[in-house]
């Protein structure tokens, strides 16, 4: 399968390298750092992802995980442990908040925005990617068990410490701008971006299935709510 895999990726995506929308996130990351800056990173966990390593880019990388690992993660300058319910950090401190796939898993959305909102400086951004919870992937996972999602995620080269539970109390467009509304951030920009069908890549049929899916998101605008994730930039209001 992996010669199927590979030809069809350069058949079908010759241009979508691996990890293709952690790239594309990176990209939204670094047009908003500045080397002034302090940042946060929210699930910043173990550091396994190096598209979120930011490390000497900008005056100060903190970050907050549940995971144990985070104090040790080697992309930051500093790591807690805690709850993104409750940051704890200062009022007023950073000047960009980033969350790579994090929104999914939180139970309570609209009180990890308040906590972002509060530890942002004035102007600051809160930048986030999280699956959209109308895509296939995402529907999929909430019909299934969390050792199903293991077991996926084994055969993707993820071990089972870095697979948590989703809940999508977070993932779309409208829930987005209802906790930005409700917790005084305001929306710049939530994009809905679909592209290489990476869990569909198990089978030339699955591979072929997923590409048909991704052009036909991809035709019109009336499709976006149908992409698989949701890229956004929230702002908190100057004074």
């Amino acid at each position: 399968m992996n010669a199927i895999r590979k030809f069809l990726d350069e058949k079908l995506y010759p241009d979508c390298a691996g990890n293709w929308d952690d790239t594309l996130f990176r990209e939204r990351i670094l047009a908003n750092l500045r080397p002034e800056h302090v940042v946060l990173d929210v699930g910043a966990g173990a550091g396994i992802v190096q598209q979120m390593n930011f490390k000497g880019m900008s005056q100060r990388i903190c970050g907050v995980d549940l995971d144990p690992r985070v104090v040790d993660n080697p992309v930051l300058d500093e790591g807690r442990v805690c709850d993104a319910a409750s940051i704890p950090y200062g009022d007023a401190m950073f000047d960009v908040v980033f969350a790579d796939n994090v929104l999914e898993h939180l139970a309570a959305p609209q009180i990890v925005f308040g906590e972002v909102a509060r530890v942002l400086k004035p102007g600051g951004v809160f930048l986030f990617k999280t699956p959209n919870k109308w895509h296939y992937v995402a529907t999929i996972a909430r019909m299934t068990p969390h050792g199903f999602h293991e077991r996926i995620n084994r055969w993707r080269g993820r071990v089972a410490a870095d697979v948590f539970p989703t809940l999508y109390r977070a993932n779309t467009a409208g829930a987005v701008r209802r906790h930005a509304a409700a917790t005084g951030l305001e929306v710049v920009s939530i994009e809905r971006i679909e592209r290489r069908p990476e869990y569909m890549r198990i089978s030339a049929p699955t591979y072929v299935a997923g590409a048909f899916y991704e052009r036909l998101v991809n035709s019109t605008s009336l499709m976006e709510p149908f992409r698989v994730i949701l890229v956004g930039k929230l702002r908190k209001p100057a004074r």
